[in-house]
């Protein structure tokens, strides 16, 4: 790490120490939504193999059964933060709190991990994040996995405005995804995210015992089953149902380099005796997972 001699050592570890301690701490929530996948090269085809075969009745002889593989090439993207702090704000700092300017930079990137990640599953287009392994948009009506056994298209996307009957119809209507082979997925749809409009519509769904658009104390299903977060990053009125207790999720966070402090240097051309700088960097990005692990109500 080039680091410059010329920066006191005290405020390089205040930076060191300060940024991963904001790195850990930072409340995010994109790890419910999104799986990170350490890549060991600058660029890669991440492949998947898909779901295993159901057994096969073997009194006459087993059955040969193949995967189906999928795979998406993922190159991940460079990212910085550079932050100065001036050499006379240093000296004259009697709070000793000055150099947290510094630290912040830790739960700017969670921050900036957060926005990828609901951005991406918000916007379920390949326009700006890239298609699905399936060469089709993250949300469509047309999904057919090459070389499964279902070759009926499947749909997860929806347009309707989030109440509990058009979250009913979206549940319903992942629960009977199939898998590559013909089979129900089984996924548990454990999750409803919105935003801010969204919020007490969402509170009604998964926290009220009775259904609220109706007078005649009608039980409400999915109470207690479902959480739900709220995420600034979505569209006003955007809802979508997620699978995520699993491993795998709808949207994966490609990390090639955490984020690290790479550089800090003295700029002695600059006002007020000069600026200590420092240099926060990563290389990331985000691509789509499956897309049966996630459906669409509204974005």
């Amino acid at each position: 790490m080039p680091i410059s001699s010329a920066v006191p050592w005290h405020l390089v570890v205040g930076a060191k120490a300060g940024f991963l301690s904001a790195f850990q701490a930072a409340p995010v929530q994109w790890p419910r939504i999104a799986m990170q996948y350490n890549l060991g090269s600058k660029a890669a085809d991440i492949v998947d193999l898909g779901s295993t075969p159901m057994p096969k009745n073997s009194k006459t002889g087993f059955t040969m059964q193949d995967f189906v593989e999928k795979h998406i090439a993922v190159t991940p993207d460079d990212w910085d933060i550079t932050v100065f702090i001036s050499k006379n704000a240093v000296k004259d700092d009697q709070t000793g709190t000055l150099d947290t300017r510094v630290r912040s930079a830790g739960e700017r990137f969670q921050q900036h991990f957060d926005q990828l990640c609901f951005k991406a599953l918000n916007g379920g287009d390949g326009t700006t994040y890239g298609l699905c392994y399936d060469g089709l948009n993250y949300f469509s009506n047309s999904h057919v996995d090459k070389g499964a056994t279902y070759q009926t298209v499947q749909d997860n996307m929806n347009g309707a405005a989030l109440t509990l009957t058009t979250f009913n119809t979206a549940w319903a209507q992942a629960m009977n995804f199939l898998d590559d082979h013909g089979q129900p997925t089984r996924y548990n749809y454990d999750l409803l995210v919105v935003s801010p409009a969204g919020a007490m519509a969402a509170a009604q769904i998964t926290g009220n015992p009775e259904d609220a658009t109706t007078g005649n104390r009608a039980i409400n299903p999915y109470n207690g089953r479902i959480s739900h977060i709220v995420s600034q990053d979505f569209d006003a009125g955007a809802a979508i149902l997620v699978a995520s207790g699993h491993p795998v999720k709808p949207i994966i966070l490609v990390m090639r380099e955490a984020p690290h402090l790479e550089d800090a240097w003295i700029d002695p051309n600059q006002p007020d005796g000069g600026h200590y700088c420092f240099k926060f960097s990563s290389r990331y990005s985000v691509y789509y997972g499956d897309w049966r692990l996630a459906c669409m109500i509204q974005t």
